[in-house]
Protein backbone atom coordinates (compact mmCIF):
# COMPACT_ATOMS: atom_id res chain seq x y z
CA UNK A 1 0.00 0.00 0.00
CA UNK A 2 1.08 3.51 -0.80
CA UNK A 3 2.16 6.13 1.58
CA UNK A 4 1.36 9.84 1.47
CA UNK A 5 3.84 12.27 3.23
CA UNK A 6 2.04 14.43 5.65
CA UNK A 7 4.48 17.06 5.67
CA UNK A 8 4.16 18.22 1.80
CA UNK A 9 6.61 20.68 1.25
CA UNK A 10 7.88 21.12 4.91
CA UNK A 11 11.78 19.63 6.29
CA UNK A 12 11.10 17.79 9.60
CA UNK A 13 14.65 19.37 11.02
CA UNK A 14 13.50 22.73 10.25
CA UNK A 15 10.70 22.50 12.90
CA UNK A 16 7.29 22.77 12.63
CA UNK A 17 5.19 22.56 9.69
CA UNK A 18 2.25 24.90 8.65
CA UNK A 19 -0.50 25.48 5.55
CA UNK A 20 -0.29 28.74 3.59
CA UNK A 21 -3.58 30.97 3.95
CA UNK A 22 -3.69 31.37 0.15
CA UNK A 23 -2.54 27.86 -1.47
CA UNK A 24 -3.13 25.62 1.38
CA UNK A 25 0.00 23.77 0.81
CA UNK A 26 2.57 22.58 3.81
CA UNK A 27 5.48 24.96 4.19
CA UNK A 28 7.77 24.64 7.32
CA UNK A 29 6.42 27.38 9.92
CA UNK A 30 9.62 29.54 10.15
CA UNK A 31 9.10 30.11 6.38
CA UNK A 32 5.85 31.23 6.07
CA UNK A 33 5.25 35.58 6.35
CA UNK A 34 2.49 37.67 7.11
CA UNK A 35 1.07 39.50 4.34
CA UNK A 36 0.55 43.65 4.50
CA UNK A 37 -1.54 45.88 2.93
CA UNK A 38 -1.72 49.23 2.52
CA UNK A 39 -4.23 50.93 5.26
CA UNK A 40 -4.57 54.44 5.00
CA UNK A 41 -0.97 56.12 4.50
CA UNK A 42 0.45 52.93 6.87
CA UNK A 43 0.90 49.33 6.14
CA UNK A 44 -1.37 46.86 8.39
CA UNK A 45 -0.68 43.24 8.68
CA UNK A 46 -4.11 41.54 7.54
CA UNK A 47 -3.31 38.08 9.39
CA UNK A 48 -2.45 35.86 6.32
CA UNK A 49 0.34 34.01 6.86
CA UNK A 50 1.45 32.92 3.42
CA UNK A 51 3.75 31.24 1.55
CA UNK A 52 7.14 33.07 -0.73
CA UNK A 53 4.94 32.37 -4.24
CA UNK A 54 1.59 34.04 -2.63
CA UNK A 55 3.26 36.58 -0.87
CA UNK A 56 2.30 39.62 -2.73
CA UNK A 57 3.96 42.98 -2.90
CA UNK A 58 1.18 46.10 -0.78
CA UNK A 59 -1.08 47.50 -3.90
CA UNK A 60 0.26 50.87 -4.05
CA UNK A 61 -2.86 52.47 -5.43
CA UNK A 62 -4.60 51.39 -1.77
CA UNK A 63 -1.99 53.88 -0.08
CA UNK A 64 -3.52 57.36 0.91
CA UNK A 65 -2.03 60.41 -0.61
CA UNK A 66 -0.67 62.43 2.05
CA UNK A 67 -1.02 66.19 1.01
CA UNK A 68 2.19 68.33 2.63
CA UNK A 69 0.80 71.02 5.07
CA UNK A 70 0.39 74.41 3.81
CA UNK A 71 3.48 76.92 3.35
CA UNK A 72 3.52 79.10 6.68
CA UNK A 73 2.63 82.52 5.89
CA UNK A 74 5.42 85.13 5.75
CA UNK A 75 4.42 88.87 7.33
CA UNK A 76 4.55 91.68 4.86
CA UNK A 77 3.62 89.69 1.76
CA UNK A 78 3.83 91.27 -1.06
CA UNK A 79 1.44 89.95 -4.35
CA UNK A 80 1.44 91.38 -7.65
CA UNK A 81 -2.10 92.94 -8.24
CA UNK A 82 -3.09 91.02 -11.32
CA UNK A 83 -6.13 92.95 -12.19
CA UNK A 84 -3.62 95.68 -12.98
CA UNK A 85 -0.95 93.49 -14.25
CA UNK A 86 -3.34 92.06 -17.02
CA UNK A 87 -3.59 94.21 -20.80
CA UNK A 88 -6.95 92.19 -21.99
CA UNK A 89 -9.50 94.93 -22.61
CA UNK A 90 -11.98 95.69 -25.57
CA UNK A 91 -12.93 98.86 -26.47
CA UNK A 92 -15.63 99.36 -29.11
CA UNK A 93 -17.65 102.71 -30.18
CA UNK A 94 -20.42 103.37 -32.72
CA UNK A 95 -22.00 103.82 -35.13
CA UNK A 96 -22.16 100.16 -36.65
CA UNK A 97 -21.83 99.32 -39.81
CA UNK A 98 -23.58 95.96 -41.37
CA UNK A 99 -22.02 93.67 -43.64
CA UNK A 100 -24.43 93.58 -46.79
CA UNK A 101 -23.94 89.81 -47.52
CA UNK A 102 -23.77 87.96 -43.61
CA UNK A 103 -25.86 90.59 -42.17
CA UNK A 104 -22.89 90.64 -39.57
CA UNK A 105 -22.65 94.28 -37.36
CA UNK A 106 -19.26 95.30 -37.92
CA UNK A 107 -17.74 98.22 -35.43
CA UNK A 108 -16.12 101.15 -36.51
CA UNK A 109 -13.98 101.16 -33.82
CA UNK A 110 -13.07 97.44 -32.17
CA UNK A 111 -9.80 97.11 -29.80
CA UNK A 112 -8.70 94.09 -28.84
CA UNK A 113 -5.23 93.53 -26.70
CA UNK A 114 -4.01 90.19 -25.58
CA UNK A 115 -1.63 89.83 -22.68
CA UNK A 116 1.70 90.88 -24.05
CA UNK A 117 -0.19 94.02 -25.49
CA UNK A 118 -0.20 92.92 -29.26
CA UNK A 119 -3.21 94.49 -30.93
CA UNK A 120 -6.03 91.30 -32.21
CA UNK A 121 -6.97 91.60 -35.63
CA UNK A 122 -10.12 93.43 -36.24
CA UNK A 123 -13.61 90.58 -37.13
CA UNK A 124 -16.80 91.18 -37.24
CA UNK A 125 -19.50 89.67 -34.39
CA UNK A 126 -22.83 89.25 -33.61
CA UNK A 127 -25.75 86.95 -34.11
CA UNK A 128 -26.49 87.16 -38.29
CA UNK A 129 -29.84 88.53 -39.00
CA UNK A 130 -31.59 86.81 -41.43
CA UNK A 131 -30.41 84.10 -44.13
CA UNK A 132 -27.80 84.16 -46.49
CA UNK A 133 -28.68 81.55 -49.46
CA UNK A 134 -25.32 82.04 -51.34
CA UNK A 135 -23.61 79.99 -48.56
CA UNK A 136 -25.00 76.67 -48.75
CA UNK A 137 -22.90 73.72 -50.09
CA UNK A 138 -23.12 73.87 -54.11
CA UNK A 139 -22.40 70.27 -55.08
CA UNK A 140 -21.66 67.15 -53.18
CA UNK A 141 -20.73 63.73 -54.85
CA UNK A 142 -21.88 60.62 -53.56
CA UNK A 143 -21.18 56.97 -55.06
CA UNK A 144 -20.03 59.03 -57.70
CA UNK A 145 -23.01 60.56 -58.57
CA UNK A 146 -23.21 64.46 -58.24
CA UNK A 147 -26.26 66.35 -56.14
CA UNK A 148 -26.40 69.67 -56.49
CA UNK A 149 -28.22 72.29 -54.12
CA UNK A 150 -28.90 75.93 -54.16
CA UNK A 151 -31.42 74.93 -56.97
CA UNK A 152 -33.97 77.26 -56.66
CA UNK A 153 -37.42 75.54 -56.75
CA UNK A 154 -40.88 76.64 -59.10
CA UNK A 155 -42.87 77.92 -55.61
CA UNK A 156 -46.47 78.76 -56.43
CA UNK A 157 -48.33 79.09 -53.77
CA UNK A 158 -48.06 78.64 -49.84
CA UNK A 159 -49.79 78.14 -46.90
CA UNK A 160 -49.38 77.24 -43.00
CA UNK A 161 -51.51 75.57 -40.64
CA UNK A 162 -50.13 76.00 -36.80
CA UNK A 163 -46.02 74.90 -37.27
CA UNK A 164 -46.84 73.39 -40.33
CA UNK A 165 -45.67 75.09 -43.84
CA UNK A 166 -47.38 73.05 -47.18
CA UNK A 167 -45.64 74.52 -50.21
CA UNK A 168 -47.63 73.78 -53.68
CA UNK A 169 -44.89 74.17 -56.65
CA UNK A 170 -45.59 74.83 -60.23
CA UNK A 171 -43.55 71.95 -61.86
CA UNK A 172 -42.10 68.49 -59.96
CA UNK A 173 -39.63 69.37 -57.00
CA UNK A 174 -37.69 66.13 -57.28
CA UNK A 175 -37.11 66.41 -53.42
CA UNK A 176 -37.59 62.95 -51.29
CA UNK A 177 -38.20 62.62 -47.12
CA UNK A 178 -35.74 64.32 -44.90
CA UNK A 179 -34.05 66.75 -48.14
CA UNK A 180 -33.50 70.15 -46.90
CA UNK A 181 -34.36 73.71 -48.00
CA UNK A 182 -33.68 76.95 -47.38
CA UNK A 183 -36.77 79.77 -47.28
CA UNK A 184 -36.11 83.31 -47.46
CA UNK A 185 -38.12 85.99 -48.64
CA UNK A 186 -41.68 84.90 -46.71
CA UNK A 187 -43.36 87.42 -44.07
CA UNK A 188 -42.76 84.59 -41.46
CA UNK A 189 -41.49 80.56 -41.84
CA UNK A 190 -37.95 81.66 -42.98
CA UNK A 191 -34.91 79.70 -42.38
CA UNK A 192 -33.79 76.48 -43.11
CA UNK A 193 -35.54 72.91 -43.10
CA UNK A 194 -36.20 69.33 -43.56
CA UNK A 195 -39.13 68.58 -45.65
CA UNK A 196 -41.94 65.84 -46.04
CA UNK A 197 -43.11 65.26 -49.45
CA UNK A 198 -46.84 64.29 -49.78
CA UNK A 199 -47.14 64.68 -53.77
CA UNK A 200 -44.73 65.27 -56.23
CA UNK A 201 -45.23 68.99 -56.56
CA UNK A 202 -46.19 69.57 -53.06
CA UNK A 203 -43.90 69.33 -49.99
CA UNK A 204 -44.52 70.35 -46.19
CA UNK A 205 -41.98 71.36 -43.61
CA UNK A 206 -42.39 72.39 -40.09
CA UNK A 207 -41.58 75.81 -37.67
CA UNK A 208 -40.69 75.27 -34.03
CA UNK A 209 -43.54 78.19 -33.10
CA UNK A 210 -46.97 78.83 -35.23
CA UNK A 211 -46.78 81.27 -37.67
CA UNK A 212 -48.75 82.98 -40.53
CA UNK A 213 -47.16 83.77 -43.48
CA UNK A 214 -47.72 84.90 -47.32
CA UNK A 215 -45.48 85.13 -50.16
CA UNK A 216 -43.61 88.10 -51.25
CA UNK A 217 -41.81 89.49 -54.52
CA UNK A 218 -38.40 88.02 -53.51
CA UNK A 219 -39.64 84.59 -52.33
CA UNK A 220 -37.14 82.30 -52.82
CA UNK A 221 -36.25 78.47 -51.49
CA UNK A 222 -33.56 76.50 -52.66
CA UNK A 223 -32.15 73.16 -51.91
CA UNK A 224 -29.91 72.69 -49.63
CA UNK A 225 -27.22 70.63 -47.56
CA UNK A 226 -26.28 72.22 -44.16
CA UNK A 227 -26.60 68.83 -42.03
CA UNK A 228 -27.98 68.36 -38.62
CA UNK A 229 -26.89 69.19 -35.21
CA UNK A 230 -25.86 65.98 -32.79
CA UNK A 231 -29.03 63.84 -31.59
CA UNK A 232 -31.28 65.27 -33.78
CA UNK A 233 -33.08 64.39 -36.71
CA UNK A 234 -34.89 66.95 -38.02
CA UNK A 235 -34.07 70.71 -39.38
CA UNK A 236 -36.21 73.48 -37.85
CA UNK A 237 -36.40 77.06 -37.24
CA UNK A 238 -38.28 80.02 -38.15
Amino acid sequence: MAYASQQGRAVPRRGAAAACDRCGFIFNHVDLKFQYEWRGPVLQNIQLLVCKSCLDIPQEQLRAITIPADPTPIMNARVQDFTAAESDYRAVSAPLVTDPITGLPIPSTTLRVTQDCDNRTLIPYGEPEGLEQNAVMPLQTVNGVPTHYGNPLPVLSIFSIGTVVTVTCSAVHNLQPDNQISVEGLTAGNGFFSVQVPTATMFTYRTIKPVSLQLTSTTRIVTVKVGLPLGTTELSSG
